[in-house]
């Protein structure tokens, strides 16, 4: 192959094992043994708590689906509305499921810090 030209004249060609300052080699991290954002994200879809959200979203959706479905929405137009109604009560349900998770962590967080503070 031929070199390409420089406007900065003769310049030093970088060998295959040369880096420059600050490059990392494709596929490593920079500390050994940590994880990556998705192995991290992999364990979080596997959570119990989306497992669980997932369900809830799932049901008042199809809820939300059989719902329009019965009231005899006809036509593209209604099916589109039954699809943005379904979607919209998926999200509240997962909003609704998510607020009762966090007063649950907040209660025992609370209960935590009361049962420290009885020790000490």
């Amino acid at each position: 192959m031929a070199k390409k030209a420089s406007s900065k004249g003769a310049k030093a060609e970088r060998r295959g094992g040369e880096r420059r300052k600050g490059e990392r080699r494709a596929g490593r991290s920079k500390r050994s043994g940590s994880s990556t954002a998705g192995e991290a994200f992999i364990s979080l879809l596997q959570s119990p708590l989306v497992a669980d959200l997932v369900a809830v979203a799932a049901t008042s959706a199809l809820a939300a689906l059989a719902e329009e479905t019965r009231s005899g929405a006809s036509g593209g137009k209604g099916a589109g509305k039954a699809v943005k109604k379904a979607g919209k009560a998926a999200a509240a349900a997962i909003g609704r499921r998510l607020s009762e998770e966090i007063d649950e962590i907040k209660k025992a967080s609370k209960a935590a810090k009361a049962g420290k503070g009885a020790k000490a």
